[in-house]
């Protein structure tokens, strides 16, 4: 290619807020040692470093990353850039197992979490703030009401629901426009090319709801990056209680024949135009039709500058179809019913009638 496919300092706007964030989000949920495997204070001060004289600005954390490291390292490696930066953490898993009210997506979880990271963080203010996973405790209606409080404080300037059901986040959205409180500005969802049923529910309603989506794991804990063989696949270690990078990628189902065949044709095609797995797997999530923001991890610099590396190459539309038929998924009902031929006969007639608003088939 003469130029890149884009740039990081290419922003977006995240969701309907005016809010201008780069085409890739750096995750540091790598940042820090408390776990085993992450990066240390200077490897993570490099990998931030870069990330931002390349033109990023999109960092996201959690406040339970590296037992709360991630986000104590982050606000001494901001110091003197923090208004730059566009910065996202997250509350609702437990910081304190012995403690029933220290997780949940409660009011009084909330307003304890906010406060404890807007310490670690040395600053006064979170520009994104996301629910970390719904736990089906309380309504949404409780949430976006104490959310919106915080708005008004002025701790946090937008808010993010992550794995959370769609409809939990339409009802949300609607009962926030209603209201007048504070909208979903960006939804978090797993999604790859080994994890595609985003497809179905969510990224539809977030393009719907003007909520923009941001794809955690997109490498899919690294099967995507060829780092895992078929050799794998058998129990090492008691590993699948999700201790380790790869216990977590056995935990959560994401090694499996099936996905390493997927990571097979990512490295055929990587071979073809002379790229990284890693990268064609990013370039992938970056052309979909709805452009989604994957959430990049490096636990070392070279990991982040091969993820950067994406930004550089455009798969063709032969190539996107080959991965996209390699990873097709089973749409569940009423999806499968609904995109029946026979079904859209009834519906339409004769007529070619087209979408008025992207769909998946």
């Amino acid at each position: 290619m003469d130029r890149p496919f884009t740039q990081l300092n290419h922003y977006r706007l995240l969701g309907n807020s005016g809010l201008r964030v780069s085409p890739l989000c750096l995750g540091s949920m790598t940042f820090g040692t408390d776990w085993g495997w992450g990066a240390d204070l200077e490897e993570s001060r490099r990998i931030l470093d870069t990330y931002v004289e390349r033109g990023g600005n999109f960092i996201d954390t959690a406040n339970v990353y590296t037992n709360g490291s991630s986000e104590t390292i982050l606000g001494e490696l901001l110091q003197g850039r923090r208004d730059r930066i566009v910065l996202a953490t997250k509350y609702s898993l437990s910081t304190d197992p012995a403690n029933p009210n220290a997780g949940g997506n409660h009011r009084r979880s909330l307003v304890r979490a906010v406060e404890d990271s807007l310490k670690r963080l040395r600053t006064d203010y979170i520009d994104l703030y996301w629910l970390h996973a719904w736990d089906y405790r309380n309504s949404i209606e409780e949430v976006m009401r104490a959310l919106d409080d915080l708005v008004r404080q002025g701790k946090i300037l937008h808010i993010g629901l992550s794995d959370t059901p769609s409809w939990i986040v339409a009802e949300g959205q609607a009962i926030a426009k209603l209201r007048g409180w504070t909208p979903v500005s960006a939804i978090q969802v797993q999604y790859s090319l080994a994890e595609r049923t985003a497809e179905a529910d969510m990224l539809p309603m977030a393009w719907r709801h003007g909520i923009t989506p941001l794809a955690w794991s997109p490498l899919a804990g690294g099967i995507l990056s060829g780092k895992y063989t078929r050799e794998d696949l058998q129990d090492t270690g008691g590993e699948k209680d999700g201790s380790g990078r790869k216990g977590v990628t056995q935990a959560i189902g994401q090694l499996s024949d099936r996905t390493l065949q997927i990571a097979d044709v990512v490295k055929q095609i990587a071979a073809e135009i002379g790229c990284s797995p890693s990268q064609v797997a990013l370039n992938w999530i970056l052309q979909q039709p709805s452009n989604p923001i994957p959430i990049i991890g490096a636990r070392k610099l070279t990991h982040l500058e091969d993820n950067l590396g994406a930004l550089d190459i455009r798969l063709s539309p032969e190539q996107l179809d080959r991965l996209s038929q390699v990873s097709a998924f089973a749409m569940p009902f009423p999806h499968n019913f609904i995109a029946l031929d026979m079904y859209q006969g009834v519906v339409d007639g004769e007529n070619k009638i087209e979408a008025g608003f992207t769909v998946y088939r």
